[in-house]
């Protein structure tokens, strides 16, 4: 029997599951070390990264998952739920560290080089560790590798924040936002993330980056309405996005920067308008871009995201927090095997696609998991019995008034 939806149940979007999970399988193959396939994501192409639509998803869930709790259920709930999540994910950033952590040390003890610890800069864990433990609970020690889950904690922290300014109007909470983009900028705002040294910062400034997060959150509640299809400004944003990859792309770079120095001092110019600690300007304003062309293309072609084939992608989106933690471990032993059998055509891809489907095979595990199955089976046994019950039941047994 087809269980029929009920007008509670709210259908996933599949573009958000479908992006969701790009983000999450690019987010593997940038984080393996020497990886040549990295120079091909999209990254490698504009200002923008799957860093972007990682937050950005994050956002628009977010909304979904708690923007309905603090209309329904009131402030103060909804902000027991924002600080539920959040320690959530600081137990899971404070477990990923020392699984990655201990990742290293073995790599370190099996094989003589090259040193695991210091790929990932963990040494003032190991050699300074009470001070380094304490600035890890605290997250005033952030190594590079570990700085995007403190980021999204930022931003779900201002969550309470900015739901009670949209009590007020959501212009109000959006406005916010743009103001804590700009005072950033404005003072040069930051966090440390190393006990040792105030210079240091988390790369990932979450004062900065929960404008993306923000912008998805505002358009899941209904806030900001992305523009309609727009011939000019659609090819606006082709042009920019065209325009930005010979000064992004690497490779592109140290071709022209001999035969054409304007480029290169040009480049060199908007460096800190493309910063990705403090969220350049550039890298939201490209992030937009792209968005607008994608959606554009995709508006009323949504269906073919669920298409079969488009599943695996859609599950990997639909576990981004466990697949994203296993991307961080995995990634790292990925790097491993490729130091100790050689970087080439035939490794890399080797590593690469067995990475890919270790995280889809992954996804729908933990899926798996999570799905109730027995809920399903229960009614089908009542539903059995009662039926079963009914047909024990002689008709006109029940006695009647009269009798």
């Amino acid at each position: 029997m087809t269980e029929q939806p009920t007008k509670t149940q709210r259908q996933r979007d599949p573009r958000l599951d479908f992006f969701r999970g790009v983000a999450m399988l690019i987010i593997f193959i940038a984080h393996v070390p020497k990886n040549h396939w990295s120079n091909f994501i999209p990254a490698r192409f504009g200002f923008s990264d799957a860093a972007e639509m990682f937050v950005f998803c994050s956002g628009f869930a977010a909304a979904i998952a708690f923007g309905g709790t603090f209309i329904k259920a009131g402030f103060w709930h909804g902000t027991g739920r924002v600080l539920y999540r959040i320690w959530q994910l600081y137990t899971a950033h404070i477990l990923i560290f020392f699984l990655i952590a201990g990742l290293m040390l073995a790599g370190n003890t099996v094989f003589a080089e090259p040193d695991y610890i210091s790929r990932l800069n963990l040494h003032f864990f190991f050699n300074e560790t009470p001070e380094a433990l304490l600035g890890l609970l605290t997250l005033t020690y952030v190594p590079n590798y570990f700085d995007i889950m403190p980021m999204y904690m930022g931003a779900l922290l201002m969550i309470p924040v900015f739901m009670a300014l949209a009590n007020v109007h959501p212009w109000l909470a959006m406005s916010f936002s743009l103001a804590v983009y700009s005072l950033n900028w404005i003072f040069d705002g930051g966090l440390p993330a190393h006990p040792s040294h105030d210079h240091i910062e988390w790369f990932f400034n979450p004062l900065g980056w929960q404008l993306v997060f923000f912008t998805g959150y505002s358009i899941s509640r209904g806030w900001l309405t992305p523009p309609p299809f727009n011939r000019a400004l659609m090819a606006a944003c082709i042009v920019f996005v065209i325009a930005a990859a010979p000064v992004s792309h690497w490779w592109f770079f140290v071709g022209y920067k001999e035969s054409l120095p304007f480029l290169a001092e040009w480049r060199q110019a908007i460096l800190p308008w493309r910063a990705k600690t403090d969220y350049g300007i550039l890298r939201f304003i490209h992030f937009l871009a792209l968005a607008y062309i994608v959606v554009n293309l995709v508006r009323g072609r949504e269906h073919l995201l669920q298409h079969k084939v488009f599943h695996p992608i859609r599950t990997v989106g639909q576990q981004a927090l466990p697949v994203f933690l296993l991307n961080m471990w995995l990634a790292q032993l990925g790097g491993i095997v490729l130091d100790q059998l050689g970087r080439s055509q035939t490794t890399w891809a080797l590593v690469n696609l067995s990475g890919l489907a270790i995280v889809v095979l992954f996804a729908y595990l933990v899926t798996a998991i999570k799905k109730e199955w027995w809920r399903g089976a229960a009614d089908a046994n009542r539903e059995k019995a009662t039926v079963r019950k009914n047909a024990d039941t002689p008709s006109g047994s029940a006695l009647s008034p009269a009798e």
